[in-house]
C-alpha cells in the first residue's frame, strides 16, 4: 500500500473524489480537456462539447479549452479525475470460482445471519423497488446478479467507449452490487439482503481505477431521474480542504444531491476508511459522505468469526467498530456490518486465511487468460472489508423498507432505519450515529 500522509493528499491538486476501501490511499489530478460549468444566466455551451447535461440541476460536464468555457459560463472548475490504491487486505484473501466454492453456504455470510435477513424475508425481498450502484460496473454474467440486474437502465459514465460491465480487473462493484441484490441464481450462490429488487448498474471507474467527479455527479442525478429509490456510493475521499475550489465542488455536489432526495432517491454513501474523526477535523470534510442529504455508513465486523463460525463465539462482536473506519457524531448516520481483520487470529481454516472470515463474502470475479492471450472476467466468490461493504448492506436494507411501504419518501426510509438503530451499549455513539442497523425492527 502507498504511504501517504494527510499532507500529501492535501498538496495533491484537486483531491476530492475516489474509491474507498479499507486501505485505500487517493491520489488526484485536474483534468485539463473536461470542466464542471454552472448553467446559471446566460451560459452558452454551443462551443463546447457537452458529457453530461445533468438535467434538474443548474450543471454540466463539458469538454472542450478553457477558453472557450471562459468565454461560455461565469462559473466553472476544472473536471477531477482520481485514482486509486487497491487496499492489501482485499488483495491477499484467495477468490473462489464457481467449481471450488461449495454452496449455498450461508455460513460464510455473517453479515446476513447478523442482520437476520432470512427472517427479514418473510416480509419483503425489496419487490418493486430500484436500486443504483454507483461504481466500478457490475458483471452482467455473474450467476447470483443476472436475475436482478437491469440491462437496459444500466450505464457506462465513463469516457473510454465500453459498457456498464467492468474493465479489467475491478471486482468491487460486483461485490458491492452483491451485497445489495446478489439472488442465489442457480441455488448455488450467495444472497443478498434486497434480492428482488431493479439494479442498475452506473459504472463511473475506467480501466486503472480512475473515476471523474463529474461521471459520479452525473451519476447521482441520472439514478434519481430513472426513480431510484436508493443509490449506493461506495466511494470518497478524505481528507478535502472546505476551502478554495473545494467550494464549488462541495456546492455543485450538495446541489446533485440535494436534488436526488427531493426526487426520492436515498443516497446511501461510505463513511471512509481512514480512521479518522471526522467530528473534529476542523477545516477538512470527508466526501461525498459529508455532503447534503447523505446517510453516512460506518463499518463494524467479528474478529475470530472463521474460528467456530458463531457470532456467539467471537473475540470481537459483529457490531464492534472496524479497525479502519471513520467516525463522528454528526458524520455518520448507520453503523453496519463491513468487515474487520486482525491479521494474527490464527492458522488458516479450509485453506483460507484465518482472519478472511471477518470481511464480507459475494460475489466477485477473476481474470483467466488462455494461452492464446485472451482473457476472461469468470464469476467467482470472495470477501472484502471496508465501509465500502457496510454501505451496501444498509442500502438494501432501504429497499426492503421501501419495498413494505412504498408511499415513503427518502427521508421516511431514512426515520425508520435510524428509528429501528440502536447504540450498542459498549461502544460510543460516534461509530454510529442513530445506531447499529436493524433490518428486522426497519420493517
Amino acid at each position: 500500500m502507498l504511504n501517504v500522509t494527510k499532507r500529501d493528499v492535501l498538496k495533491v491538486s484537486g483531491s476530492l473524489i475516489g474509491g474507498i476501501a479499507a486501505g485505500t490511499t487517493v491520489t488526484a489530478a485536474e483534468r485539463t480537456d473536461r470542466f464542471i460549468v454552472s448553467t446559471k444566466g446566460k451560459a452558452d455551451l454551443s462551443d463546447l462539447t457537452v458529457v453530461h447535461e445533468m438535467p434538474g440541476i443548474n450543471y454540466s460536464v463539458v469538454r472542450g479549452d478553457e477558453s472557450a468555457v471562459k468565454r461560455s459560463v461565469k462559473s466553472y472548475e476544472a473536471d477531477v479525475q482520481i485514482e486509486l490504491d487497491s487496499p492489501g487486505v482485499n488483495d491477499d484473501v484467495p477468490t473462489l470460482d464457481e467449481a471450488d466454492y461449495e454452496g449455498p453456504n450461508d455460513v460464510l455470510q455473517w453479515d446476513k445471519i447478523d442482520q437476520n435477513v432470512p427472517e427479514a424475508h418473510e416480509t419483503t425481498e425489496g419487490e418493486g423497488t430500484r436500486v443504483a450502484v454507483i461504481d466500478s460496473g457490475v458483471l452482467e454474467t455473474h450467476p447470483d446478479l443476472e436475475g436482478p440486474l437491469n440491462l437496459d437502465l444500466s450505464r457506462n459514465f465513463t469516457d473510454d467507449g465500453g459498457d456498464h460491465n467492468p474493465v479489467g480487473g475491478d471486482d468491487h462493484g460486483t461485490h458491492v452490487a452483491g451485497i445489495v441484490a446478489a439472488d442465489n441464481g442457480g441455488g448455488t450462490g450467495v444472497n443478498g439482503t434486497a434480492p428482488k429488487t431493479d439494479l442498475v448498474d452506473c459504472r463511473v471507474f475506467s480501466a486503472g481505477g480512475g473515476a471523474s467527479f463529474g461521471d459520479i455527479l452525473a451519476a447521482v442525478v441520472y439514478s434519481a431521474n430513472i426513480d431510484a429509490d436508493v443509490a449506493n456510493l461506495s466511494l470518497g475521499a478524505y481528507p478535502v480542504p472546505r476551502q478554495a475550489n473545494g467550494q464549488f465542488y462541495g456546492k455543485v455536489l450538495n446541489s446533485a444531491m440535494t436534488y436526488a432526495n427531493k426526487e426520492g432517491t436515498l443516497l446511501v454513501i461510505a463513511a471512509g476508511n481512514d480512521s479518522a474523526d471526522l467530528q473534529h477535523d476542523k477545516n477538512l470534510i470527508s466526501l461525498p459522505n459529508e455532503g447534503a442529504q447523505a446517510v453516512s455508513v460506518a463499518s463494524t465486523g467479528p474478529i475470530g468469526y472463521g474460528l467456530s463460525f458463531d457470532l456467539d463465539d467471537v473475540n470481537s462482536p459483529a457490531e464492534s467498530p472496524a479497525v479502519y473506519t471513520n467516525y463522528g457524531t454528526n458524520a455518520v448516520t448507520l453503523g453496519a456490518p463491513g468487515g474487520d481483520y486482525d491479521l494474527s487470529i490464527g492458522d488458516p481454516v479450509g485453506g483460507v486465511p484465518a482472519y478472511a472470515y471477518d470481511l464480507v463474502f459475494n460475489t466477485v470475479f477473476s481474470v483467466e487468460t488462455d494461452e492464446d492471450g485472451e482473457s476472461e472476467q469468470v464469476p467467482g466468490y470472495g470477501w472484502k472489508a471496508g465501509t465500502s461493504m457496510a454501505a451496501p448492506n444498509v442500502a438494501g436494507a432501504a429497499a426492503l423498507v421501501k419495498s413494505a411501504n412504498p408511499d415513503y419518501n427518502a427521508n421516511q426510509v431514512e426515520a425508520a432505519l435510524k428509528k429501528a438503530a440502536e447504540v450498542p451499549d459498549d461502544y460510543g455513539k460516534e461509530y454510529y450515529g442513530a445506531g447499529y442497523l436493524n433490518v428486522v425492527d426497519a420493517l
